[in-house]
């Protein structure tokens, strides 16, 4: 039997804080029955996380680190990783801790099923550990749902393993820009293509070093926009259908 192999891709921006630990956490959660490789896609970070991520993991070439110094940007990271990654099963996490390597092995477990697997915060058994958080992001969620009319609960995780095949067949460019919005984007185009999307539970931590770069007014318009944009894309291609 071929061994199976995964790409864990974390895009950072300023985590030299966190960076270290998380990366020695998600080398302890894979299941040792699995071949690996963990691409750390850097954004030019001033505070030295990528050098600090290639002089702490010299001895381990299955610590990758990625230097990106042009067209920089959270959701453009996560496509350069896709892109250079070398496993077919891809996982993608946030970089500050909320998302925790815990939850790798059941991820890939169901990811032997389904094409995407996407860790949640709203059905049975997620959590937040932010309150506030919590409960902002589950009534944005509600509003996303109405609007773009998903059947997913956590539009915004953004915590989920993908095949690669099936990821690089998407529209990359209507998808990988911007924030954190670019997951709703994915999960919608993924929808469209057809592809098997499934929630499990998760965790999602509290960041343990460094500043959040979260603006929720900055956040709320940027994402209502684009869901509105998505939403009016939507209803161009239905008419044009109908003709």
């Amino acid at each position: 039997m071929t061994q199976q192999s995964v790409s864990v891709i974390l895009p950072t921006f300023n985590e030299s804080g966190n960076i270290v630990e998380l990366v020695q956490n998600v080398l302890m959660s894979i299941p040792p029955d699995w071949r690996y490789e963990i691409l750390v896609v850097d954004d030019n970070s001033p505070d030295g996380t990528y050098e600090l991520v290639r002089q702490t993991f010299e001895g381990n070439p299955n610590v990758v680190p990625l230097l990106r110094t042009t067209d920089r940007g959270f959701a453009k990271s996560i496509r350069a990783g896709i892109e250079k990654a070398c496993s077919e099963r891809i996982v993608i996490m946030d970089s500050d801790y909320t998302h925790d390597p815990a939850e790798i092995p059941r991820l890939l477990h169901v990811g032997d099923v389904y094409d995407v697997v996407s860790g949640s915060r709203f059905c049975a058994g997620g959590r937040m550990v932010d309150t506030k958080h919590y409960v902002i992001s589950m009534l944005y969620n509600w509003v996303l749902r109405l609007l773009i009319r998903t059947q997913v609960q956590d539009n915004l995780g953004g915590y989920y393993t993908a095949r690669r095949s099936a990821l690089l067949a998407l529209p990359l460019d209507e998808i990988f820009f911007g924030y954190g919005d670019y997951y709703f984007r994915l999960l919608h185009f993924a929808q469209k293509a057809g592809l098997s999307i499934v929630e499990v539970p998760a965790q999602y931590l509290l960041r343990k070093q460094g500043k959040s770069k979260s603006n929720w007014m900055r956040m709320f318009v940027t994402y209502t926009s684009g869901a509105i944009r998505l939403k009016m894309r939507v209803l161009k291609l239905a008419r044009r259908h109908s003709i």
